[in-house]
């Protein structure tokens, strides 16, 4: 028996050793700088961006029924127009499996910044037997005129940029605020996460970007000041996801811990 136990013990600790890398909602399209207006498409994926690794399926609850989302919209020149009855369902390939989620299209008909934002019903995470949300923005500018980027959608849990997401060279620094009902998170932990793999059409490609050098690079962890404000040096061109992780504070979802967490996308670019 004595043997059985230790066998035991040491398969907890070999399971609680495996990395675990962080969910990210991601709001994809390819470019978020543009000259011109035009119809863009968007997708949105739950999903592990570093690794392309598992897929999870939007709104999936503990006994496998996919809930639809909240809400998802867009806000332009401090305008709201509800873009819910849009999505339509699609299947995403990672290089582990293929999940649920949606894709969508809009014509941008004007000048200025359009902020895309979508939330999710809650997914149940088996492996932590807890339910998490992200509530997730990604803004796109049309012809360089700044209108909305830094302005607040009035979600429950945003980041607020402080910096243009959408105009960033590698190099320079992103910065934003944490916000739970309009008010700053003190000390707000935040994952980081790079989008290592194009996507193309519904899936990631195979060949990564880069290699991460240890697990405990593919999951970047920061935290927020006193005033709920974030800095992270951007030190490669492309996408960039920050999760403010818990922030909308302790919370249930059918009888089970929610992490409530705030979701943002930054683009970045070489400068040649």
């Amino acid at each position: 028996m004595r043997g059985l136990k230790w066998l035991l013990v040491g398969l907890v600790v070999c399971a609680l050793s495996v990395p675990a890398f962080a969910h990210f909602q991601m709001i994809y399209t390819p470019e978020p700088a543009l000259d011109k207006g035009k119809k863009i498409t968007l997708k949105l994926v739950f999903t592990h961006p570093f690794e392309a690794g598992h897929t999870m399926d939007i709104g999936k609850d503990e006994k496998g029924q996919i809930h639809p989302p909240k809400a998802f919209g867009v806000m332009h020149k401090g305008r709201k127009k509800d873009l819910l009855k849009t999505l339509k369902p699609i299947e995403f390939t990672s290089l582990t499996n293929t999940g649920r989620g949606y894709e969508t299209s809009f014509k941008l008909r004007g000048m200025g910044d359009y902020i895309f934002y979508f939330d999710p019903a809650p997914y149940y995470e088996p492996s932590e037997d807890i339910y998490i949300e992200q509530i997730t923005k990604l803004i796109v500018n049309v012809g360089g005129v700044p209108t909305d980027w830094d302005a607040e959608v009035g979600l429950p849990v945003e980041i607020v940029p402080l910096d243009k997401p959408y105009a960033l060279w590698v190099g320079n620094v992103f910065r934003g605020v944490v916000k739970r009902n309009g008010k700053p998170v003190p000390y707000a932990e935040i994952e980081v996460e790079y989008l290592n793999h194009d996507i193309v059409g519904n899936a990631f490609a195979k060949e990564a970007k880069v290699e991460a050098p240890h697990p405990a690079f593919v999951t970047q962890t920061i935290r927020a000041d006193a005033n709920g404000v974030f800095t992270f040096g951007i030190p490669r061109a492309g996408w960039w996801g920050f999760a403010a992780v818990g922030a909308g504070g302790d919370l249930r979802h059918n009888g089970k811990e929610l992490s409530l967490d705030a979701v943002i996308w930054v683009h970045a670019r070489e400068m040649k």
